[in-house]
């Protein structure tokens, strides 16, 4: 006998796809969703199911432990300063190998595979990332030279505008270019922030390998606004590869974004419970 409550979960999911339909959102790609072989088809199948309903995604990936992996394999010890990887000239060109080479054309290939259609650009195309050295602040205030570390300075919305509107998902590699031509390595949490912002995107995912944002109770908080999020990260609470995130989400939202989600990229589906269910799951953050 067929279950009616099948026909149910469609009905739910009716009043989101119209309401965000012919929007943007954009999916901060990372984590287990990115690396465990089990998650990474129906990662595909919800970003085409999105496409199909009249929904645009735009996916920005990272890929700090692959490009870890291959600089052990190359003989290249990664070292690190206050949490940020420290980028050398021979270094950055092992992040664009990675990045643009490997884990960008993989994503597309595997988008592709299963139906869809994607696109990789970097920060490269088209000017799409112009970027400058972000300088980094050790938590005792000293100020120390990481390398080709950047930050975003603009983004140039019109590739990705023009990918959408033929039907294509963009795949972005968060590598940028500077004013002499030279690479720059880019956290990928906070290029999504900047190109959600640049997009007016309806809404910013990041899928994480964390329910969300949990309290000094270690309790999950569903709905975040930006004055509780900055006492959390004063308090200590919001730390590590947290930080980033929850600066991308705040970013995303004062550009124009509605609304920023940071959920468990391990759940199946995720991406979907997040967008298309009454409850949705993880962290929302709000102004």
């Amino acid at each position: 006998m067929t279950d009616p409550r099948r026909a149910e979960v469609l009905l739910e999911a009716l009043p989101y796809i119209r309401e965000f339909r012919g929007k943007t959102v954009v999916i901060k790609y990372g984590g287990a969703a990115m690396e465990r072989a089990d998650l990474k088809e129906p990662f595909a199948l919800d970003v085409i199911l999105l496409r199909f309903v009249g929904i645009k995604p735009v996916i920005v990936h990272g890929g700090g432990p692959q490009i870890g992996a291959l600089m052990k394999r190359l003989g290249k010890e990664p070292r690190f300063v206050g949490g940020m990887r420290v980028t050398d000239e021979e270094t950055v060109e092992i992040v664009e190998m990675v990045l643009v080479g490997k884990i960008n054309k993989a994503i597309v290939g595997l988008i592709d595979h299963h139906g869809g259609k994607a696109v990789g650009l970097s920060g490269k195309d088209a000017g799409l990332l112009r970027a400058r050295r972000r300088p980094h602040r050790l938590a005792n205030g000293e100020e120390v030279d990481i390398g080709l570390v950047g930050e975003v300075e603009t983004v140039n919305t019109e590739p990705i505008r023009l990918l959408e509107d033929a039907g294509f998902i963009p795949v972005i590699a968060p590598v940028g270019v500077g004013a002499r031509g030279e690479t720059y390595n880019i956290n990928a949490d906070l290029v999504a922030g900047e190109i959600a912002a640049a997009l007016s995107a309806e809404k910013l995912i990041h899928l994480t390998d964390v329910q969300g944002i949990l309290d000094s109770e270690q309790r999950l908080i569903s709905t975040l606004s930006r004055k509780e999020a900055e006492r959390l990260m004063s308090a200590g609470v919001i730390e590590g590869g947290m930080l980033p995130k929850v600066e991308s989400s705040l970013r995303a939202l004062e550009g124009g974004t509605s609304k920023a989600h940071i959920i468990d990229g391990r759940v199946l589906h995720a991406i979907l419970l997040e967008l298309f269910t009454r409850e949705g799951i993880g962290t929302e953050i709000v102004l």
